[in-house]
């Protein structure tokens, strides 16, 4: 396991305590002494450490622990929640996209499409996914999907997890702004349920393409904005390394977006993240899908229309605040301001 996470700065202290506590148990399998005491001391100061530092994450903080390597991916959620998995390819105009994968499979013995962007973990299928960046023909792939989902009827089940939609000159060449455009249009009248979980990263329009759901649903170490750290450190301070700065300022995190209304659910994460109990994170997934997915199965279209419409359109509300100002001539005069 300390193998597995250390790339994260804030977390060794945590993985030089587990590293001698590794240690001390192989030592008394092999040498057959007895290092309880010592072990359950060490065990203690962890346990400790770890709520201490976990507990108190910072919103870069948890930017670095949803683009963990080792942190559940797509392909995994579907692979763990679902059942008779046929995936399916292409867009029917270009290419297929393998940043961008879905498909036919059955949830709790209920007939869905699940689709979401796919990471690579070894070198060689993070250049084949693109790094989890989609191209036109991706977006296109899910939007087929997502169609074949309202003719056959089928809830859809979408994962984001991307760092934005590929800006290469390809891209851009094949409408990437439209595919990602026609897909909110779409969405937005789409006639069977929609659930979108943010299982890791949700960039921009890359993983709004995907994210027009009746319900949003987001892990608890997951972030999700207009835009990445770094890349408005860099517009904003014309540095990105002050990403950290930008990550508190984005309200990006689970907590924050659940305040502010962007969100509908946090699925809680097993202290440290994901990847330290993928097991327990797909459980606590799988209850919070199901309990949304049962709620949604009782609308009718039309209801379920009217309130993902109502849902997008209570964004960002505006509200009236009376400000009183004082004139240059002393007069005191209120005016009417509006602020989001």
């Amino acid at each position: 396991m300390a193998d597995e996470i250390a790339g994260l700065e804030f977390e060794k202290p945590i993985l030089e305590l587990e590293a001698k506590i590794q240690e001390l148990k192989s030592c008394s399998a092999s040498e057959h002494l007895d290092f309880t005491e010592e072990l359950k001391v060490l065990e203690e100061k962890c346990s400790q450490l770890k709520t201490q530092i976990y507990g108190n994450l910072t919103p870069w903080q948890r930017v670095m622990i949803a683009r963990h390597a080792q942190r559940p991916y797509t392909l995994d959620y579907i692979r763990a929640l679902c059942t008779q998995f046929i995936e399916l390819h292409g867009d029917r105009s270009f290419s297929d996209d393998a940043a961008l994968v879905g498909g036919l499979a059955m949830f709790e013995n209920q007939p869905v499409v699940v689709l979401g962007h796919q990471k690579g973990r070894t070198v060689q299928e993070s250049m084949l996914r693109n790094f989890g960046m989609p191209h036109p023909e991706g977006y296109r792939k899910a939007l087929r999907m997502m169609k074949l989902a309202e003719k056959f009827n089928r809830p859809v089940i979408c994962f984001i997890d991307t760092p934005g939609a590929y800006p290469g000159i390809g891209a851009e060449e094949r409408g990437q702004a439209r595919a990602i455009a026609l897909n909110l249009f779409e969405m937005a009248a789409l006639k069977v349920p929609v659930t979108c979980m943010i299982i890791g990263e949700g960039g921009s329009g890359g993983a709004l393409a995907i994210g027009m759901g009746d319900r949003v649903l987001m892990c608890e170490n997951a972030w999700y904005s207009v835009i990445s750290p770094e890349g408005c450190a860099a517009i904003l301070f014309r540095d990105a390394a002050r990403a950290s700065e930008a990550a508190a300022a984005l309200k990006l995190t689970a907590p924050e977006l659940k305040a502010l209304g962007i969100i509908d659910e946090i699925i809680p994460e097993p202290l440290g993240g994901g990847h330290r109990d993928p097991g327990t994170l797909m459980e606590a997934a799988r209850a919070v899908l199901s309990k949304h997915l049962k709620e949604l199965k009782t609308l009718s279209t039309e209801d379920l229309l009217e309130n993902r419409y109502q849902k997008f359109r209570a964004l960002g509300v505006w509200r009236e605040a009376e400000v009183e100002k004082v004139e240059k001539t002393g007069r005191r005069r209120t005016t009417k301001l509006k602020s989001a």
